[in-house]
């Protein structure tokens, strides 16, 4: 009979044999490759010690196709829980020195006991996938072990943050999972997302592409807006994730995490006295705005690389975790269209659900023309910016630093939609259309019949811009809360916090509302 020691014995044989994964020979394999293994990974994610392993001693139930011959504790992911900054998180994160990562029936059980501990204790998942995608030899098993996930994402979603690291392959069906976190981050030259690879894209369409090109990190950035950041290398994509969990808060109860600054609340910023143009149609940098602004000027960018006509991310302000929002004059002159909306739509709608105030610069000159624009569907597009901004019950302050004409003044958080403090500096332009496009149109006939038709036109241009191209009209009505010396922006953003950090709107009951599709 084996004694206390043996079986001691015993327990660490086995644990150590399932930190090998795969096995020497496909570790170094994965190394090779220039990729971190599954327990590498949480090395650098979590805090140091604090991870505790669950199911590791799981393996797969299959007898098919020789799979009862090839047993390997944990079956392919590691699970389990751990702190980021003294913070609990949730993670799983797939080791493909075992069946390549690939998904099978216990594979999923042991991701969704994750989720679902996840969401019971109000606590973020964060998922590291490195998978082939499901594990063929279980069919339907390891098919519906993907559906069990997706339920689960599905359902956590606005109750705790999920986020996604894509550290390899991510094929088919698996895709899903990852597209329905709050956040997904990706690494060039290792990272790929696709529906169907290269090679059945060239047997269907006859296309040739390289696993980069269609669904590398690059791509996915840029192009498709999938994934909302791109790195060099694993340790700076999990350093990013880190980061990010430090703005934002574990679940849609509590709030993001604080603490003092070091950045005075009442500093007065003397660059924004010069970062507008003096010709309302030279572009500039929004970034500069932002970080004049921020505590520390500190600004974690989201989908930087996506529809660069807006901004969108996270920062401080006295302290307090926000989530900013703005148009880029550097960019499209800072124009909406179909990407710049859905991006920011659905930024709008994590920060609401999960309580970060926004904050939004508004240089706007409209909704972008043309056929391409309308027949993709800008109406539908613009419509879910405009549905995000209307449905947030959280404290919304809006700052317009130049430009807000037609439609997109209303969409960019106005006091129409339940903004709770909008500004405006002085060279503000509120109106339904720039000078120039309004005096064409109001004086047409008075410009053609002048002598001097530029003349004119310019008399018209000058008289338009003096009764509606500033910020006094709106002002007037009540539409714009104060119209403020740039210097004073972060004092008064700060104070304006403060003052609704006790707001309370609700929406109207109902199961939950209609987004444009």
């Amino acid at each position: 009979m084996p004694t206390p020691r043996d079986l001691l014995a015993d327990l660490h044989a086995r644990q150590a044999d399932a930190e090998q994964g795969g096995g020497a020979q496909r570790i170094a394999q994965q190394h090779k490759k220039g990729k971190l293994t599954a327990r590498e990974r949480l090395d650098l994610l979590l805090d140091e010690g604090t991870f505790v392993e669950l199911d590791r001693f799981v393996t797969h139930r299959s007898t098919e196709f020789g799979l009862d011959k090839q047993q390997y504790l944990g079956d392919g992911v590691v699970t389990g829980y751990g702190r980021v900054e003294g913070r609990l998180v949730y993670v799983f994160s797939q080791d493909f020195t075992v069946f390549g990562g690939s998904l099978s029936e216990t594979h999923a059980q042991k991701i969704c006991k994750i989720m679902d501990l996840a969401v019971r204790n109000g606590a973020p998942v964060i998922g590291l996938s490195d998978s082939g995608g499901a594990r063929i030899q279980e069919g339907v098993a390891s098919l519906g072990g993907y559906a069990d996930i997706f339920l689960r994402n599905t359902l956590a979603s606005g109750v705790v943050p999920q986020i996604s690291a894509i550290l390899g392959p991510c094929a088919g069906g698996a895709v899903y999972s990852p597209a329905i976190t709050d956040f997904v981050f990706m690494v060039r030259g290792v990272s790929y997302m696709f529906v169907t690879g290269p090679n059945v894209v060239r047997t269907v369409t006859h296309e040739e592409v390289s696993f980069e090109g269609l669904g590398g990190a690059d791509v996915h950035n840029e192009t498709s807006g999938i994934a909302h950041g791109a790195f060099g290398s694993e340790p700076e994509c999990l350093a990013a994730i880190r980061m990010l969990l430090g703005f934002i808060p574990s679940n849609n109860v509590d709030d993001a995490p604080a603490g003092p600054t070091g950045d005075p609340e009442d500093r007065r910023e003397e660059s924004l006295l010069s970062v507008i143009p003096a010709s309302s149609s030279t572009p500039y940098d929004m970034h500069e705005v932002i970080r004049s602004v921020v505590d520390r000027g500190e600004f974690f960018e989201i989908h930087a690389g996506f529809a660069q006509n807006i901004v969108v991310g996270f920062a401080r302000l006295g302290g307090r975790s926000i989530g900013l929002v703005a148009n880029q004059p550097a960019v499209l002159a800072g124009v909406l269209d179909i990407n710049a909306s859905v991006k920011a739509a659905r930024f709008i709608r994590f920060c609401d659900a999960f309580n970060i105030p926004l904050v939004t610069f508004v240089d706007v000159p409209g909704f972008l023309p043309g056929v391409a624009q309308e027949h993709g569907g800008i109406i539908r597009h613009g419509a879910k910016l405009l549905y995000a901004y209307c449905e947030a019950t959280v404290p919304k302050l809006t700052v317009i630093t130049r430009k807000a004409y037609g439609g997109a003044y209303d969409v960019m958080s106005s006091k129409h939609i339940r903004g709770d403090l909008n500004f405006a500096w002085p060279q503000a332009e509120i109106a339904v259309m720039g000078p120039k496009g309004a005096a064409e149109i109001l004086f047409k006939e008075e410009i053609a019949a002048a002598k001097d038709s530029a003349a004119e036109m310019q008399r018209r241009i000058d008289a338009y811009t003096e009764a509606f191209a500033n910020p006094y009209k709106a002002a007037a009505r009540g539409f714009i809360d104060d119209v403020i010396d740039p210097r004073d922006t972060r004092p008064r953003l700060i104070d304006g916090l403060r003052m609704l950090r006790t707001k309370r709107d609700r929406n109207p009951a109902k199961k939950h509302g209609n987004i444009p599709l």
